[in-house]
């Protein structure tokens, strides 16, 4: 009888421990998620530190693991923490004023806090947030066989960014979000005390004080806001930040002639014009007034183009001649068979990264030789291909080099320089350049050049591989480099002052160069699925749960069957990575989109597979699982900070360093298990 009731006790207990490890590992995600969105659409200065809130949550979780084993439970602080970090967001958010489009400004007359400052907070705040809620993840974790407990938690994260990717869709905003993580958080720390749930309910006040009466929507990828400006004018904002303008047509052909230049370089009257870019109407508006007879209108924000549809006075995209897609510009070429008479890149400028990873930014994937060598198959005789926006000098030479390199002569130039308050040197520019030669009229009024040497020697120019268009050298910026190094050296104190000695992670060495191996694996993949499905946050959710399914199922296999000795997985694996590494994934862009899909799925998915029969084979075997796991997710945080060694290598030689950390794994793995 002492026997069943103890085997009932210890049945009940683990069936606890699975819901709330399910539970709390859905609620993780969400909230990493959320954050990182969130933080970004407040503080300006994480348009160009996006992933540091990725790097927090990983320290912060690897944290909280590290203390599960040895220390006082901390979690039900975590709601204190939450409102503590909202509330710091509130009283300084960091966004461009309205009036003053380059000046930055607080809340209630607070001034933003210098960069530095501002940014240690949110990374420090964020590593606090996410490690409380992982300690009480890691604490039903330990109650559980190792693989078991994986098993869970890499299901509540599927179920965590699938309901992520659904208020996404939904366009829902951060009050829904933050109330569905106080509702989690009450829930997977329970008992919670009235403390606790009044910190909740606070953390959401505040997220919805800051939304009420603000007239913000949100995309699945900004916080986007809108404001009259008068004469029809409509400004729009993405994550405090000038983005677009609605501007009535007679207005733009009086003020704007930017807009006008490439019909003008045209050597006869444009037919069918695709727009990549489109944002709210414009470029459309323009195009019909130029006698188009049929308009692709390309956009990768719904809701920009939604609110173009509702507030342009011209109305272009209810014209029956308009054709309106919501798709990345880039697989939306690679998908069409149509040929136009003119393309147009109207002003594409995402201003923010793609799910904060792999520093690839959402139109990173238009402004490469590769991509406007699609662009050139897409044009009929006698078409042209034109690009604007608002250049750095720099920039605008390296995009007229590609220009050359693409289609094989020099573009036509319109130049119209801008005076900045920082002294920096800016163009509007406009860059037209025809199928042939001839094709474009640079000589024709308006002062329009011909740029006679543009591909010099030392313009280097983005590529698939290296899909960088804003960066001119094979470097890290100094900014980067040393922002990465003190989140490595915070890193390293913070685990050391609140997860004991560096040395008790030894054992687990090996755990940790797979970490880092696989978020190294995680980023190519990300990137791989971008260019060659697009760039859409749908393609980067897919990707997502893509991965953590074939997680899922390595750990299905490792629980149900015999696995080959490691040496003979470490082979598989290096096998994988190498024929990943061997076909170029631009090879890929010429097959049909079913073949391309598979191939693409083999590529990225067969390594992710091998990793984890080897994590989970060897994850079984550990003495602390909570431990074990944290050294994992500390090796991520590396590997997140690694993966800026792309802005040099390009992503394909990432591959390598994949493998060497694997190498390094199978090196460092205990004697005994090797055999085994």
């Amino acid at each position: 009888m002492e026997v069943a009731t103890r085997a009932r006790v210890d049945a009940a207990d683990r069936a606890d421990a699975g819901r709330r490890l399910f539970v709390g590992s859905a609620v993780m995600l969400f909230t990493e998620l959320a954050l990182i969105r969130w933080l970004a659409a407040h503080v300006v200065y994480l348009a160009y530190f996006t992933n540091f809130v990725l790097l927090a949550s990983f320290l912060g979780i690897g944290i909280g693991f590290l203390r599960a084993g040895r220390a006082r439970d901390r979690s039900a602080h975590a709601p204190w923490a939450l409102a503590a970090l909202v509330g710091f967001v509130a009283l300084f958010p960091v966004r461009v004023s309205w009036d003053a489009e380059r000046e930055l400004v607080g809340f209630a007359g607070l001034p933003p806090l210098p960069m530095g400052v501002e940014l240690a907070v949110l990374f420090v705040g964020t590593a606090v947030v996410m490690a409380l809620v992982a300690e009480a993840v890691a604490r039903a974790f330990a109650r559980l066989q190792p693989l078991e407990a994986y098993r869970l938690d890499i299901a509540g994260s599927l179920v965590g960014i699938g309901l992520f990717s659904l208020a996404s869709f939904a366009g829902t905003g951060p009050v829904v979000w933050f109330a569905a993580i106080a509702i989690g958080l009450a829930w997977a720390l329970r008992p919670l005390d009235r403390r606790g749930l009044l910190a909740l309910a606070g953390a959401v006040a505040i997220v919805a004080a800051g939304s009420l009466g603000s007239g913000d929507r949100w995309s699945p990828y900004y916080r986007v806001s809108t404001r009259e400006a008068g004469d029809g004018r409509v400004a729009i904002r993405v994550n405090g930040r000038p983005h677009q303008t609605i501007v009535p047509v007679t207005a733009l052909r009086a003020d704007d002639r930017f807009y006008l230049d490439p019909y003008a370089r045209l050597a006869r009257p444009p037919g069918e014009v695709l727009i990549v870019g489109a944002g709210n109407g414009n470029d459309v508006a323009v195009a019909l007034s130029e006698g188009a007879t049929r308009v692709d209108a390309v956009e990768i924000d719904p809701l920009i183009l939604r609110i173009g549809r509702e507030r342009h006075p011209d109305a272009p995209y209810d014209d029956p001649r308009v054709r309106a897609i919501v798709d990345d510009g880039r697989a939306f070429l690679q998908r069409t068979d149509r040929r136009y008479d003119l393309i147009l890149f109207a002003l594409p400028d995402s201003l923010t990264l793609l799910g904060g990873q792999g520093s690839l930014r959402l139109e990173s994937y238009l402004f490469t030789v590769e991509a406007l060598r699609e662009v050139r198959a897409h044009l009929r005789e006698g078409g042209a291909f034109s690009m604007y926006n608002y250049y750095r000098d720099d920039v605008f030479e390296r995009f007229a080099a590609t220009m050359r390199e693409a289609f094989g002569h020099a573009p036509c130039i319109d130049r119209y320089p801008i005076e900045t308050a920082d002294g920096t040197s800016r163009s509007q520019a406009v860059l037209t350049i025809g199928l042939e030669p001839d094709d474009v009229r640079c000589a024709a009024p308006g002062g329009a050049e011909r740029i006679a040497d543009a591909a010099g020697p030392g313009v280097l120019l983005a590529t698939d591989d290296r899909p960088f268009p804003y960066l001119g050298s094979r470097s890290i910026p100094t900014m980067y480099a040393v922002s990465l190094a003190l989140v490595l050296l915070v890193s390293a104190a913070a685990v050391r002052a609140l997860g004991g000695p560096l040395r008790s992670l030894r054992p687990s060495a090996d755990l940790f160069c797979m970490g880092v191996a696989f978020l190294l694996l995680e980023t190519t993949n990300v990137v791989r699925f971008a260019l060659l499905f697009g760039t859409t946050w749908l393609v980067n959710a897919l990707v997502f749960a893509g991965i953590l399914l074939a997680v899922l199922g390595a750990v299905e296999v490792a629980r149900r069957a015999r696995l080959p000795r490691p040496t003979a997985l470490y082979a598989a694996l290096g096998i994988a990575i190498a024929v990943a590494w061997a076909v170029p994934t631009a090879s890929l862009l010429e097959l049909p989109v079913a073949a391309r899909y598979a191939a693409g799925i083999a590529l990225a998915f067969t390594p992710v597979f091998l990793a984890n029969l080897i994590f989970a084979q060897r994850f079984r075997e550990v003495a602390s699982s909570t431990m074990a796991f944290a050294a994992n997710l500390l090796g991520a945080m590396v590997g997140g900070v690694l993966e800026y060694a792309s802005l040099v290598t390009g992503y394909r030689a990432l591959l390598v360093l994949v493998a060497a950390a694997y190498a390094a794994a199978l090196l460092l793995r205990p004697r005994a298990t090797v055999a085994t």
